[in-house]
């Protein structure tokens, strides 16, 4: 496995870090809040876009 390759998360590794469910997490891509690719069909959410989103999130917050 490459380094690329492990910063690529699906969408249940997403919603374990996030302590979402499926459907929060898909409404967040749809609402582009949460970056994400497709990879013939495989929808990938880049680490570092989770890290940003919390980073927005917690800024908000303060």
């Amino acid at each position: 496995m490459t380094t690329a390759t492990a910063q690529l998360l699906t969408v249940p590794e997403v919603m374990t870090r996030l302590k979402l469910g499926r459907s929060k997490v898909y409404d967040l891509i749809r609402s582009h809040r949460l970056v994400s690719i497709k990879i013939d069909g495989a929808r990938r959410i880049p680490a570092d876009a989770v890290t940003d989103f919390v980073r927005g999130r917690i800024e908000e917050a303060a």
